[in-house]
């Protein structure tokens, strides 16, 4: 067998100190390194779908996860991959919400020093807006403090109440009676959640209510850490949706994938449903 500039492959092997069954070796695993790479580059493709800002790091964890005895690169050597064929993440661009004020009462903060220890101890809410083409619609969320699992949402054209009303109700169906008495509802001072229809629900269910004494971010910061991620993973890259139904569409399989395979650091990286099961103070990972 020759190469392409006339010499045979014993010919090279010999001139450079080696085995014709080193260098057959040598190319059998050159081979199998592209074609592991390939499968590797395949798998970031169809995760960065449903996820376009997830890091490497996280990427790669989902990774072993998903292979668990099959090949993977060790965490330096997937980075480098990524790095190669331009994969990496640009850092993300900050942007910033504001607070309303309204004439209804405000709750005082129950949840200084508070650190749940089980699922329905604590939910965070809060709405963020999200660019159309020609408009804007607000994405109304409930998360659950503990396993950072969105229990409720709803995307909706208007600030108003009744769509995070609907959120909450959402929420609310997925735990039982006893889970609800007891658990707190923590928020901003939005008139959204001083509202009477949104606390008579909260009451109803015997659930105590928490705000923020400020508005500053740091005061409802899991929820903020949720819109967040939304943002800068999915929301910021794809620029903006044609129509709320596009949206809502994305938003959807972003939240299914979020809570049932993401993992999340502040949760020992692990997905948000898995934890919302256990019990215990999670390990953080940062």
């Amino acid at each position: 067998m020759s190469s392409k500039f006339g010499y045979t492959i014993e010919y090279c092997c010999r001139l450079f100190d080696h085995t014709k069954q080193a260098f057959y070796k040598r190319k059998r695993n050159e081979e199998e390194y592209d074609r592991r790479t390939e499968r590797v580059l395949d798998t970031i493709a169809e995760i960065r779908k449903l996820d376009p800002g997830l890091g490497s790091y996280k990427l790669w964890l989902m990774m072993k996860d998903m292979f668990q005895n099959d090949w993977v690169p060790g965490r330096d050597a997937f980075r480098s991959i990524m790095r190669e064929h331009k994969l990496l993440l640009p850092a993300p661009k900050p942007r910033h919400t504001t607070n309303s004020n309204h004439r209804f009462h405000k709750y005082r903060n129950l949840i200084r020093g508070f650190i749940p220890t089980a699922a329905n101890q604590l939910w965070v809410s809060d709405i963020t807006y999200i660019d159309l083409v020609d408009d804007c619609c607000y994405l109304h969320l409930v998360t659950d403090a503990y396993s950072r699992k969105i229990v409720g949402w709803k995307l909706a054209d208007t600030l108003e109440a009744d769509n995070t009303l609907e959120a909450l109700r959402m929420a609310i169906s997925q735990a039982t009676a006893d889970e609800l008495r007891g658990l707190i509802h923590h928020s901003d001072r939005g008139v959204q959640y001083c509202c009477n229809a949104y606390t008579e629900e909260l009451k109803k269910f015997g659930v105590r209510i928490s705000m923020t004494e400020d508005y500053k971010p740091t005061g409802n910061a899991i929820a903020e850490r949720v819109n967040g991620i939304l943002k800068t993973e999915v929301i910021y890259r794809e620029r903006r949706f044609k129509t709320i139904d596009d949206a809502r569409e994305r938003i959807s399989s972003f939240i299914s994938f979020y809570n049932e395979k993401r993992p999340h650091a502040s949760i020992g990286m692990k997905p948000p449903a898995k934890v919302h099961n256990e019990q215990g103070v999670q390990q953080r990972m940062w």
